[in-house]
């Protein structure tokens, strides 16, 4: 079974998204944990209604970096990960992750990368952005993590119109709606392909 362990940040559309695709066979893969860096937020709502254990670890918490890091490399470790699928998560992935889980943090971005990409550019950002560039269209990109915001290889790209009346926030749920059904599959689709040709 593969083992996978969510970022979140927020409401958790995306978690349960994936949640939704586990139960329902689409994905084969397990929930082992959620780690976010804020309290009181829908993801955690979400993984104490699945019975999924969750942990906050908020870098403002420790006194230097390499504890925070390996804090969060010691939490995947312990829930046996396999797979870190970032879904709204706003902090940078440290180095160490990537380096530990090389080619298996995957990340959704509100946009078609590489516009619209990098620092600075999450949520509402993105699409107000959008809208304010009179793209006609946009969409989603899911990519593996690097070193860069944003910067990791495409793994899958799905877009929508941008209509002349759209506002931000229409177009975020747009956008959001395309991410719950590409990114379950994108996921199933990249662990299938990395058992293949291991």
């Amino acid at each position: 079974m593969n083992h996978l362990v969510i970022f979140a940040s927020g409401s958790g559309s995306n978690f349960q998204s994936i949640i939704d695709n586990i139960q329902s066979g689409r994905l084969d893969a397990k929930i082992t944990g959620l780690i976010t860096n804020r309290d009181q937020i829908g993801a955690i709502s979400i993984a104490k209604l699945n019975g999924i254990p969750y942990q906050v670890i908020n870098k403002k918490d420790f006194s230097n970096s390499k504890e925070y890091e390996e804090s969060l490399l010691v939490q995947c470790r312990n829930w046996d990960a396999h797979y870190l699928i970032c879904a709204g998560y706003l902090n940078k992935i440290p180095d160490l992750l990537i380096e530990h889980y090389d080619r298996r943090i995957l990340n959704i971005h509100p946009s078609l990368l590489p516009k619209y990409g990098g620092k600075g550019f999450y949520g509402i950002h993105v699409h107000t952005s959008v809208i304010e560039h009179g793209e006609t269209v946009s969409g989603c990109t899911i990519h593996l993590v690097s070193s860069n915001y944003d910067e990791g290889p495409i793994l899958a790209q799905e877009s929508v119109e941008v209509d002349p009346e759209d506002t931000p926030h229409s177009l975020a749920a747009k956008v959001l709606a395309i991410e719950h059904s590409l990114y379950p599959k994108t996921i199933q689709n990249y662990i299938h392909q990395l058992i293949q040709t291991s």
